[in-house]
């Protein structure tokens, strides 16, 4: 159970709070590369504050503040060229630094540069673009693995969920909500549709455990009829610090990608990367973008998929969940280590030092490999085919390849 006070620190995501401080020190995903084309621009919100992304035809990226120091109006609506976006209400344009190229066809130094706006920097990897809102110098935009190995093929989920990013983040240090959640419930909630029920998922947790590492938390578990020789205990799945967490099995790799919008919305991406099997040779011109619906039109939560359960738990806590209120039992161990992680590294940065996960070596960051079980529950075959089944995948747009790749691969 938390304090008002230690709840109020860990949730609250603006400019100036503790928790909004320590996420600025992280690159954030704010898009797609697909949404941005050479040209276009997109309103973005991220940590609380109003955006502009943008591409000039040359190609170069442009993140700024959303609203034109002129008198307000948004960006978002302006006009992009090889130079910069021009405000659509009076003509000021700005260039991709912040600097002010033209006020309403006058030139002169003076007002130009009373007319500069707030600019952030903004880089592309693996089919996402990337947002740092931090102080000087910015950190390197971290290199993971799946978002750099060649000859795979890779899809982006994504939706706005209306509730805090530290309770979907707390899910992921919650083992034991599978075997109930994706297991019982969801196998449940099929057959009342009349759909097959998942045969991985409801199996009982004989022990979990959770061990430190140099970029977040290892969550590690035992199952019903295995031991620590399994995938999912000598390797596990890490939890990477702040905000994601990786996860996946056979040829399937995930991040799940939690990016706080403002204190009562999130930002999720499922961001996939699929290794094919030996023997098996595919190409990709880009990376697709696809959104996960999570109510019908009724307004009723989907449930009958595994993310669809997620988010119905993740939601249904309310937009910031009330911990003064909360019992957490022995096996809640993972979101106690996770939120004292916080703590700790809220501490860090105010000694002034660089938070864990903060990425200035290049050398580090040529390729991070991380950590992930591949025969995960002992059947990673088999709980790949519940996963492209029963998650977010069903909606992917390279869902019919992926299919054909499983079958053809045995």
């Amino acid at each position: 159970m938390l304090t008002q006070a230690q709840q109020e620190r860990l949730t609250r995501v603006g400019p100036g709070t503790a928790m909004g401080t320590l996420l600025r020190r992280y690159w954030m995903p704010v898009a797609a590369s697909v949404d941005v084309a050479p040209g276009a621009a997109r309103a973005v919100r991220l940590l609380g504050q109003d955006l502009v992304l943008f591409r000039s035809t040359r190609g170069e990226l442009g993140l700024l503040d959303e609203r034109c120091p002129h008198r307000g109006t948004s960006l978002q609506a302006g006009c992009v060229d090889d130079a910069g976006i021009r405000c659509a209400y009076h003509g000021w344009k700005f260039a991709a630094t912040g600097a002010c190229l033209e006020v309403s066809g006058r030139t002169d130094a003076a007002l130009l540069a009373r007319a500069r706006t707030r600019a952030y920097k903004a880089e592309e990897l693996g089919g996402l673009v990337f947002a740092y809102l931090g102080p000087e110098p910015a950190p390197l935009l971290p290199r993971w693995d799946l978002m750099v190995w060649p000859g795979v093929l890779r899809d982006v989920g994504r939706a706005t969920i209306p509730c805090n990013w530290l309770q979907i983040m707390e899910n992921s240090v919650d083992p034991i909500h599978l075997e109930w959640l994706h297991g019982h419930h969801l196998a449940a909630v099929r057959r009342q549709h009349g759909l097959p029920a998942p045969t991985q998922y409801p199996r009982r947790h004989v022990e979990i455990g959770f061990d430190r590492f140099c970029y977040g938390i290892i969550k590690r578990r035992v199952l019903e009829g295995g031991s620590r020789e399994d995938d999912d205990w000598r390797i596990g799945h890490p939890l990477v610090f702040p905000n994601m967490v990786r996860v996946g099995a056979d040829w399937q790799n995930r991040l799940q990608i939690r990016v706080p919008v403002d204190d009562t919305h999130t930002l999720h991406f499922w961001y996939c990367c699929w290794v094919p099997p030996a023997g098996v040779t595919v190409s990709q011109d880009e990376v697709p973008v696809y959104e996960v619906p999570f109510r019908d039109e009724r307004g009723e939560f989907i449930l009958d998929f595994v993310d669809g359960g997620d988010i119905m738990a993740w939601v249904s806590q309310g937009p910031i969940n009330d911990r003064t209120r909360e019992l957490l039992v022995e096996s809640d161990e993972g979101i106690a280590m996770f939120r004292a992680l916080l703590r700790e590294q809220l501490e860090t940065l105010a000694a002034g030092g660089d938070p864990m996960g903060v990425i200035r070596d290049s050398a580090e960051n040529e390729i991070i490999e991380l950590p992930q079980e591949r025969n995960k529950y002992g059947r990673g075959r088999e709980f790949l085919r519940d996963a492209i089944a029963m998650s977010h995948v069903r909606h992917s747009p390279i869902r019919e390849r992926l299919l054909e790749i499983f079958a053809s691969s045995g």
